[in-house]
């Protein structure tokens, strides 16, 4: 098979590697000489533009994507420098990124927590906001369309369908987007207008609390779920486990008719961040949300800022919390990112904070995992970690092994009171079994069998007890008390 050849040279930008190919074109990673830095390279074949200049074809796309973004200025959506042709194809010249897309976390079942989510909301409604102000309507907003860097900051990239009010770069009443990120009046064919974007944000806000779209099917039955049906409350998805100050504000964001939605990004912002209150956590995402103010009495509170790193704040280029050994943190990291990738930065970093042992930091992380399978992997590898040491940060131990517990920790004296290391034998499995009836009741007995099929990590095996119960505070009760078995 005949490899395809790949030009060297693009404009005045050097070629220096291949970032992906497809159908329509090819993204190069390139080198600016005159500025000094490195670009992507999207380029698409001229020949795709010879005959169809409809909305929805490639060329029009591409020529919508370099217009729309290239007016925009903003540190949360991806910059375009430049616009340019050779023989064989077009290309736009834009800021490169570093990062993994949210649709990929999704994809990987990490959970969000609920101080994490109207951050991540927040800046994502920002990039909107400034992109509504300069007149420019995405109308694909979604995961894959979303990057998060290391750092925990967002980039809104690919503006291909967007619309720019004024202008005539795409027909309004031409049915384009992705189905299941797509507002009724997209489905329909309707005039549209900012609030397509309140509705497609509204959608990722669906699935960061619940790890799926609101609506789901064939093409033809998403239309129909879109314009006639309810979602589900994100409080009502089994498994979400989130508060009930969600429901409203995504019901609105999702609402039907365009005028029952949040007016603009503002508004749906100060929603969120009215919901999470005044605890917000300052320290998630390396101190890249947008934090909420003291709340007042009237009027509503005022348009949140955000907060940039500091010099003191853990950002990815930032030292860990001094009270850890850094290669614990490392080994931590290595371990988690298999699941997560760069975002295994972000989440040890912000664990180590809140933790004083190995222990109690691996069943935090462990958290971040939603697919049980998933966290079976990262304990049992915890486990290998951790050996049953009970070592704290800075590296001694915690408690001493109980006599006759074969090298067992015990660690009713961490924070969390969960035990990660240790083998798990038959003294663990019958005192588990009575704290699991407590919840479950006589079923216990079959599930713990279950759960101590083929392992001999104890926290492999709390875990799967862990998913019987799906009570969030009974939960963690659990595991608080199983924590504590010698």
């Amino acid at each position: 098979m005949a490899t395809t050849k790949h030009p060297t040279q693009l404009g005045k930008y050097r070629i220096t590697d291949v970032l992906g190919e497809g159908a329509m074109g090819v993204v190069y990673k390139g080198f600016d000489p005159d500025i000094q830095r490195t670009v992507a390279l999207k380029t698409i074949r001229t020949s795709l533009d010879a005959d169809d200049d409809s909305p929805g074809a490639p060329a029009s796309r591409f020529r919508n994507e370099a217009q729309a973004a290239g007016r925009l200025g903003h540190p949360g959506i991806v910059a375009v420098y430049d616009f340019g042709r050779t023989d064989q194809v077009a290309f736009i010249a834009m800021e490169f990124v570093e990062g993994r897309s949210l649709a990929s976390y999704l994809s990987a079942r990490v959970r969000f927590t609920d101080t994490d989510i109207p951050g991540i909301m927040s800046q994502l409604l920002d990039a909107l906001g400034h992109a509504h102000e300069k007149g420019v309507w995405h109308r694909d907003v979604k995961p894959s369309n979303i990057i998060m860097m290391g750092n925990g900051r967002l980039k809104v990239a690919d503006f291909g369908i967007a619309r720019i009010e004024s202008q005539n770069l795409t027909q309004t009443h031409y049915m384009v987007g992705t189905p299941s990120h797509m507002a009724p009046e997209q489905f329909l064919g309707k005039a549209m207008d900012r609030r397509v974007d309140i509705y497609g944000a509204g959608v990722v806000l669906y699935q960061l609390l619940t790890g799926r779209a609101p609506f789901a099917g064939t093409t033809e039955a998403l239309m129909y779920k879109v314009v006639n049906e309810a979602p589900v409350p994100p409080s009502m998805i089994e498994g979400a486990d989130r508060p009930g100050w969600f429901d409203a504000i995504v019901a609105r964001a999702l609402a039907k008719r365009p005028e029952e939605r949040f007016a603009d990004t503002d508004e749906f912002k100060r929603a969120l961040l009215d919901g999470a209150g005044t605890g917000l956590d300052d320290t998630s995402w390396e101190r890249t949300l947008m934090m909420a103010p003291p709340r007042p009495a009237r009027p509503p509170m005022s348009p949140p800022t955000i907060a940039p790193p500091t010099a003191g704040s853990a950002g990815s280029g930032a030292p860990p919390p001094t009270h850890w050994d850094k290669a614990q943190l490392t080994q931590a990291e290595q371990t988690l990112a298999r699941l997560v990738g760069p975002l295994a930065s972000v989440l040890v970093r912000r664990a180590a904070r809140e933790c004083t042992d190995l222990n109690e930091l691996y069943h935090k992380l462990a958290e971040q995992v939603s697919d049980p399978r998933a966290r079976d992997a990262f304990l049992g590898q915890a486990s290998l970690v951790t050996g049953g040491t009970g070592k704290t940060a800075g590296g001694t131990n915690a408690t001493p092994s109980a006599p006759g517990s074969r090298g067992s920790t015990s660690s009713a004296g961490s924070a969390g009171g969960t035990t990660i290391g240790g083998p798990l034998n038959d003294a663990v499995i019958e005192k588990s079994q009575t704290l699991l009836a407590q919840h479950v009741g006589p079923i216990a007995k079959v599930l713990v069998k279950r759960a101590a099929a083929g392992i001999d990590s104890r926290a492999v095996f709390f875990n799967r007890l862990a998913e019987a119960v799906n009570d969030p505070a009974a939960r963690e009760k659990l595991l608080k008390e199983l924590g504590r078995l010698p």
